[in-house]
């Protein structure tokens, strides 16, 4: 990548940083446009670099030195093939959420959609970053802005869930940068390129120092993730939050997964001198225990709120599980799995508000909670009479509901199924004999979609199909495309499955190729002068 195009890895930082500066100085009316084009564009750049990765036909890894400082001691942005999908995985998610909410969302509450890209910027930073002590930066950035998305539209319950969600994460931050300094003292570095030159010539003495380090890190990685135990906050804040901040939620777990396949692949592991089981058993422990309470809550949820935020639980789990497995075969999966999980979750916390618009449980309405939250704000909440109803209205609402709800099941032919599918596959394949607890995981994996299955069929039963109240509800078609725009792209992911998968292998090959990493961020050492 040469040129003008090398520049478009810091886009997706400078571009949502920008602009909600610039909608800092202006009207309201401005806003939304400037938040939607913003938005489109960073799904145009995250799609040049995504096919900047799937041109080389090798390993590739493009790096940016802001202010052309040398790594590691300046700031290093990193995009491959993993980064590259994480961006446009975030970016569509973004861009589907931001179109949603201008139905009636935004306007629930004051700055949505400065904090909106401000959450992009640094969703997009943590994927980018190839420093530890930057990602650090930007994991407060994100965090910081999902603080005031998470209390948008106001009331009780917002609240008090967002201030269990905020205490929850200023601990994890705590624990990050304890995790950090351990690292820095060892090492006496933190970019992630330096650090996988240096960590196999740590000495002896000083492994167990950096293995506490890195545990620490991974705890506060853990807890983003929604690993059980330290994940039970995550379904009260998710559900509390306002359909398309849940929505785009949905990727924020997954910055935790994506970190601790980073960091484990990149810098630990046999070629680091380290036992490849370091964290492995427990990653695997930890995620059969994080589906395991996930298909549990799916079943005892009494919202359909609460149901995708329990999956959410689960699919974490899942990936943790697959992380822990070691098997370059079954991560394939799981990142298929990562990507049709995460474009599901996001639907079918949309479809969910236009379910409940139309069913007898509809939200009560919220109440001022903040001084500057402008009059009028609230009302659009209450005001359900959105767009127009017409008699196919509620057939497409409950197609919505079904397709989510086969989606996040794992039923055939759809791309849920087919990741599920190869991520056993890789189980089965691992050795002649099956451990025991690979079939416990299979058997989890299994079972949590039979769990979704019946609490999402108990809940279209009783909320679309037979209650004799239901009313069709008005729907608005800035609410109804960001639906399609992602149940299509789970459509497409079925019926290039084959592509996808090939991608997804070559992903995981060139995440175990740390030479190709650290070779293209560092400089090349001078050559030593031929002696006479």
């Amino acid at each position: 990548m040469t040129g003008w195009l090398h520049h478009l890895i810091v886009l997706p930082i400078v571009l949502p940083m920008v602009a909600s500066a610039i909608m800092l100085l202006l009207s309201d009316r401005f806003r939304q446009g400037i938040a939607l084009g913003t938005t489109a564009l960073l799904v145009a750049i995250a799609a040049a670099l995504l096919m900047q990765t799937m041109a080389a036909g090798e390993p590739w890894v493009g790096s940016y030195r802001l202010g052309n400082w040398a790594a590691p001691f300046g700031i290093v942005l990193v995009v491959d093939r993993l980064s590259a999908m994480m961006l446009m995985l975030t970016s569509v998610l973004g861009f589907t959420a931001l179109l949603y909410a201008l139905a009636r969302w935004d306007r629930a509450g004051p700055r949505f959609h400065v904090l909106f890209l401000l959450l992009l910027m640094g969703l997009n930073g943590a994927f980018l970053t190839g420093d530890i002590f930057n990602l650090f930066v930007f994991f407060e950035i994100f965090l910081a802005a999902s603080y005031g998305l998470v209390l948008h539209g106001s009331g009780q319950e917002r609240v008090s869930a967002g201030f269990h969600y905020i205490s929850i994460n200023v601990a994890t931050s705590l624990l990050f940068l304890i995790g950090v300094s351990m690292l820095y003292g060892v090492t006496g570095t933190l970019n992630m390129a330096d650090l996988a030159v240096r960590i196999p010539n740590v000495p002896p003495e000083d492994v167990t120092l950096l293995e506490s380090g890195a545990s620490i890190l991974g705890i506060a990685f853990l807890v983003k993730a929604g690993t059980w135990p330290l994940g039970l906050w995550l379904p009260r804040t998710y559900a509390a939050a306002a359909p398309p901040v849940a929505a785009m939620f949905a990727i924020m777990s997954k910055v935790g997964i994506y970190i601790i396949l980073r960091l484990s692949m990149l810098l630990f592991g046999d070629e680091a001198g380290m036992a490849a089981s370091f964290a492995n058993d427990w990653l695997l422990i930890g995620g059969m225990a994080t589906i395991a309470f996930g298909t549990v809550g799916i079943l005892s949820a009494n919202t359909l709120t609460g149901i995708a935020g329990h999956y959410i639980l689960v699919s974490s789990g899942t990936l943790l599980a697959a992380i822990g497995t070691g098997s370059e075969r079954v991560l394939a999966g799981a990142l298929f799995y990562l990507v049709s999980s995460t474009l599901a979750i996001s639907a079918f916390y949309l479809v969910v508000e236009l379910v409940q618009r139309g069913s007898a449980g509809e939200e009560a309405v919220s109440e001022p909670v903040f001084e500057d939250e402008y009059v009028g704000a609230h009302a659009v909440e209450e005001d359900n009479e959105i767009g127009v109803a017409i008699p196919a209205t509620l057939a497409i609402i409950g197609g919505g509901f079904a397709f989510c709800a086969l989606l996040l099941s794992g039923l055939p032919p759809l791309s849920g199924f087919i990741a599920k599918f190869a991520i056993i596959d890789g189980l089965l394949a691992q050795r002649q004999t099956v451990a025991p607890q690979t079939w416990l995981l299979i058997f989890l994996i299994l079972g949590a979609g039979f769990a979704a299955l019946i609490a999402t069929m108990r809940a279209g039963i009783d909320m679309i199909w037979t209650p004799e109240d239901v009313k069709t509800p008005a729907l608005d078609i800035v609410e109804a495309v960001p639906i399609a725009i992602l149940l299509t792209i789970c459509l497409s992911l079925m019926l290039w499955a084959g592509p996808v998968m090939s991608f997804m292998e070559a992903t995981v090959s060139n995440l175990d190729d740390r030479a190709v990493y650290s070779g293209a961020v560092l400089p090349e050492p001078p050559a030593e002068s031929a002696r006479p």
